[in-house]
C-alpha cells in the first residue's frame, strides 16, 4: 500500500509579510510546512503504524510541488518519519495560487507512484484555498473525504468522521482515494534527532515541472496588504454608566466586534 502525502512551504504565523512590486516578497521570510499538511503527513504515518495495509508493507511517500525551496519542507517530512519524497520543482513558474495545475500534477505523480491514498491538508494557510483535495480527487476519479476529524483503514476500506455544514457525519470510502486532513485528526509528532539524521540518506527524487505538460492558468495582477485607519472615537460625558452603554452599542452597532 503506498500513501502519498502532499506538503507545500508557507511563512511562518508570526512572520512579518512585505510587499513589494505588487507582490508578497518571501525572501527574508521563515518559511515552514503547513501546519495542515503536517496533519496530513501525520496520518500517513499513523496508518502505516496501525498496520493499514494489512500484509502487505504500507510507503509513506511526500510530494512537493513548487520552487526548489520546498525541499525543507520534504525534509522535514522525511524527519517525521515518511520513507521518501518527490520534489517536482517549478522553477520560476508560481503554482501557489493555481489549484487547477498543481491538482494535475499530483494526480500524475499519484498515478506514476501507483498511490492508493493521497492525503493533504483541507486548507492552505497561504492563500485560503479548499480546493486542492477536490481537485486531485476529480482528476484520478477517485472517492474522496475532506475535513476529515478521524481516520482508520481496514482492508480497501476507509473509514472515518468528517465534518459538514451542520455538524459531522461517519463515511465509508474504497481506496484508492483522497483525503483532507484538519486540526483534530491528530497530534502531528516532532522529529527526533536520529530522524533528521537519517532524513539526509533518505531518498528524494527531483522531477521538472516540464515533464507533467502542465500550463498554468492563474496570473498574479496585484497583492497588498489591507490598512485600516483607526476612528479614534471619543465618547464625551462625566457619566460614567452612560458612557460605558455607549460603547457597548458602538462596539455592538458601529464596529460589530460584539454579539
Amino acid at each position: 500500500m503506498r500513501i502519498l502525502a502532499i506538503v507545500a512551504q508557507v511563512p511562518g504565523a508570526e512572520e512579518r509579510l512585505k510587499v513589494a512590486e505588487g507582490g508578497v516578497d518571501l525572501g527574508a521570510s521563515k518559511l515552514v510546512l503547513d501546519t495542515m499538511d503536517e496533519y496530513g503527513v501525520e496520518e500517513a504515518l499513523r496508518l502505516r503504524e496501525a498496520g493499514a495495509g494489512g500484509d502487505t508493507a504500507v510507503e509513506v511517500i511526500v510530494l512537493g510541488v513548487g520552487p526548489s525551496r520546498v525541499e525543507a519542507a520534504l525534509r522535514n517530512a522525511l524527519a517525521l518519519g515518511a520513507d521518501r519524497a518527490v520534489l517536482v520543482d517549478s522553477g520560476a513558474i508560481d503554482l501557489a495560487r493555481d489549484v487547477v495545475a498543481t491538482s494535475k500534477v499530483i494526480a500524475e505523480v499519484a498515478k506514476r507512484e501507483r498511490a492508493d491514498l493521497v492525503l493533504c491538508g483541507a486548507q492552505q494557510a497561504d492563500s485560503d484555498s479548499q480546493a486542492l483535495g477536490a481537485a486531485v480527487a476529480e482528476r484520478l476519479g477517485w472517492a474522496q473525504a475532506t475535513w476529515v476529524t478521524a481516520l482508520t483503514c481496514e482492508g480497501r476500506t476507509l473509514a472515518g468522521r468528517h465534518d459538514v455544514d451542520d455538524g459531522q457525519q461517519d463515511f465509508r470510502l474504497p481506496l484508492p482515494a483522497v483525503v483532507t486532513a484538519q486540526q483534530g485528526l491528530n497530534e502531528p509528532r516532532y522529529p527526533t534527532l536520529p530522524n533528521i539524521m537519517k532524513a539526509r540518506k533518505k531518498e528524494l527524487r527531483m522531477e521538472v515541472l516540464a515533464g507533467f505538460d502542465v500550463a498554468p492558468q492563474v496570473r498574479l495582477v496585484k497583492q497588498e496588504l489591507q490598512h485600516r485607519e483607526r476612528l479614534h472615537r471619543l465618547i464625551p460625558g462625566s457619566d460614567a454608566k452612560a458612557a460605558a452603554d455607549e460603547l457597548l452599542r458602538a462596539l455592538r452597532e458601529d464596529a460589530k466586534v460584539l454579539a
